[in-house]
């Protein structure tokens, strides 16, 4: 693979095709609208929710809570990879009958993961935002089937992907028609084993140099601890991100899946606070 020219977007790839992730073919930003949520915008998005959906009563209460705190879309697994086997997977179908109903009750969109080609339909038919993992940011035929809908994907970075395997990750859901994506900063594995990835701050500005998609930030993910997630939150919010996408349990001590890198509601709501006066500063507002 060629090196990139990083001050030249048109460079993505070393490709003499056009690209349509890079900013050189569309200068001006893409707004991706989730229900008239406006990802992208000046204002940044929070999204918030559980890793898995684990029951009714956790869903719902942790829902509320997010919605009480000033989250605007939900986040949730149905289906969940793990490393390994036996550990819980999720309650699959359903869990997105339970994220419907936790939409119905909140009116909060919701954003959940498919992991497979077999499920792209199944998925979308309950998801108003299709999540692409880490794990399957090069799994070209999911990419290329979830490119093929017109509905908004979230696709986050592998965990050992360069920005331009990254960003070429995201052309092939583009140039199958879908221009509906937003690129999710999540951590990269290195030599480091403090947290659970290091988590990549210097991406956000240098995609927004490189590409007109907007960016989000997962924090949870980034750190792997629940203490260090409110820092890099609103470092993340300096450093110019779009949104954050924030894992929340309603009792994260109990939970079956990253309770340990999960905020409680009372934690939540008062980094929802923090994030105001962090926007504020930087010239912008949460929505």
């Amino acid at each position: 693979m060629e090196s990139n020219d990083y001050n030249d977007p048109a460079m993505i790839g070393g490709c003499s095709v056009p690209i349509r992730v890079n900013r050189k073919s569309k200068p001006e930003p893409t707004i991706v609208k989730v229900n008239e949520i406006p990802i992208g915008s000046s204002e940044v998005v929070i999204i918030a929710g559980p890793c898995s959906v684990e029951n009714h009563e956790q869903l719902m209460e942790t829902a509320k809570a997010v919605k009480s705190a000033g989250g605007v879309i939900l986040r949730g697994g149905a289906f969940k990879p793990r490393s390994s086997p036996y550990n819980f997977q999720g309650l699959g179908e359903e869990g997105l009958v339970l994220l419907k109903e936790a939409r119905k009750v909140t009116g909060l969109p919701i954003v959940t993961e498919v992991m497979d080609t077999r499920l792209v339909e199944l998925v979308a038919g309950y998801a108003d935002i299709l999540q692409i993992g880490s794990r399957n940011m090069q799994n070209y035929p999911l990419l290329k089937e979830v490119g093929m809908l017109r509905k908004p994907v979230l696709l986050k970075r592998g965990m050992m992907a360069t920005i331009e395997e990254f960003l070429l990750a995201a052309e092939y859901i583009l140039n199958q028609g879908n221009d509906q994506v937003i690129l999710c900063e999540r951590g990269i594995r290195t030599f480091e084993t403090s947290t659970r990835n290091t988590l990549d701050l210097g991406a956000v500005p240098m995609l927004k140099h490189l590409t007109h998609l907007p960016v989000i930030v997962d924090p949870s993910h980034g750190t792997g601890h629940r203490w260090m997630v409110p820092s890099m939150a609103k470092a993340a919010v300096a450093a110019g991100a779009d949104g954050l996408i924030i894992e929340v349990h309603y009792k994260p001590e109990e939970a079956l899946c990253d309770g340990q890198q999960s905020l409680s509601p009372a934690e939540f709501a008062k980094l929802m606070a923090d994030l105001k006066k962090i926007a504020q500063a930087v010239g912008r507002e949460i929505y």
